[in-house]
This record gives C-alpha cells, sequence and structure tokens, in this order.
C-alpha cells in the first residue's frame, strides 16, 4: 500500500511539473503583432462622400470609408464628448468643406473627424483650401452625427498660398 501512495505522490509531483513546464513556456513568449491588413480587409474601405455619411450615419457604423475633401481648418470641436469620446491630450479634430456649397466657405460641422496627434503632427502645413484624401472608420453616431477616426491622410493637391499673407 506504501508503494502505491509513494507512486501517487510521484505521478502527481511529475504531472504538475511537466504542466507548470508547459504553462510557463507558452506564457513566457513575446505578444505577437497584429498581423497586416489583408487584401480583404482592404477591399472592405467603401468609397463615398462626406454628405452621404452624413445624410445616413447609421449606415457607415463601425464601417472604413474614404473619401475625397476640401481642408477647412484643424478644431477641438467634439473632443471630450462622453458619448463618442476621443481625449483631447491624444486627438485633434479636423473640419473639412462642405461639397455642396460653392460660393462660400462653409465647414462641414455635423462630420467630427479625428487624428492622433501623431498622425496631425506630420500635416501641420495643411491650409485652408488643399484638397485631401481621407481613411477613417466611423466609430459613433451620437447625436446622429458621424463620429470617425481618421486612419490615414493623403494630401492629393496644395493650394497656392501667398506668402505674403502668412
Amino acid at each position: 500500500m506504501k508503494k502505491i501512495i509513494i507512486a501517487l505522490a510521484f505521478l502527481t509531483v511529475a504531472t504538475y511539473t511537466t504542466n507548470l513546464s508547459a504553462y510557463c513556456a507558452t506564457s513566457a513568449k513575446a505578444p505577437t503583432k497584429a498581423p497586416a491588413k489583408t487584401q480583404a480587409q482592404q477591399a472592405q474601405v467603401i468609397n463615398t462622400t462626406s454628405l452621404a455619411i452624413v445624410q445616413n450615419p447609421n449606415k457607415y457604423l463601425n464601417k472604413t470609408v474614404k473619401m475625397q475633401a476640401t481642408f477647412d481648418k484643424f478644431s477641438t470641436l467634439g473632443l471630450d464628448y462622453k458619448k463618442a469620446f476621443r481625449d483631447s491630450t491624444k486627438y485633434i479634430g479636423i473640419l473639412i468643406q462642405r461639397d455642396d456649397v460653392a460660393n462660400h466657405i462653409v465647414p462641414l460641422s455635423e462630420m467630427k473627424l479625428f487624428l492622433k496627434k501623431e498622425l496631425a503632427e506630420k500635416h501641420v502645413n495643411l491650409d485652408t483650401g488643399d484638397k485631401i484624401e481621407i481613411t477613417a472608420k466611423v466609430f459613433s453616431t451620437a447625436l446622429n452625427d458621424p463620429w470617425l477616426d481618421v486612419e490615414n491622410l493623403v494630401v492629393i493637391k496644395k493650394i497656392a498660398v501667398d506668402k505674403q499673407d502668412k
């Protein structure tokens, strides 16, 4: 009987040690990086217009969209709003111009566009009137307005700025 108890105790310790070693080996692995976007994920980008998103924000909720727009200005509009929170210490907003107004510069304030400050710092030379292409994800429709995280911003065309005005 003593031999059986000793054998069981030894088997239990051996099993525990093996399981502990396996656990330590798997948990000690370095965290893996998120995989790069696949072609299928890139194909899920919806080409649209800013006004289409504003007219039906729920249609684009949780989707990635691409649009061309005219840059208006950097802004703090919508930052720190609790129902669609983006921290003003980490993000900056931008306003784009309305496409449906020709004779005046009118910002599309219904659309809240947010850039991480690191991305915004790469585009500090944007001027009112620059043509841009935005890839963004619609993360909220609070207040029935679209709230977007800008993932990529490309300057398509810089406007000629009179250096004397600056």
